[in-house]
């Protein structure tokens, strides 16, 4: 999975940036529940996930502090 860039991200609208970091939380929490049944096999996609969650996240504070201003 190729990461996307930051530039990718800002161009997403608001409604699609809050649908992907609530769809990769979900798929943080399974992962976690693979983990911990032992059923995980790509333990890499922790990583891919949590870096494309504090992207997005970053993007929607970015926002949400340029709304404000």
């Amino acid at each position: 999975m190729a990461r996307p860039t930051a530039t990718d991200l800002r161009q997403l609208s608001d409604a699609d940036v809050t649908e992907q970091i609530d769809g990769l939380r979900r798929e943080l929490f399974e992962l976690r529940f693979q983990q911990a049944t032992r059923q995980l096999g790509n333990t890499h996609r922790f990583k891919e996930s949590r870096l494309k969650l504090a992207q997005l996240l970053t993007v929607q504070s970015e926002r949400k502090r340029s709304a404000a201003s």
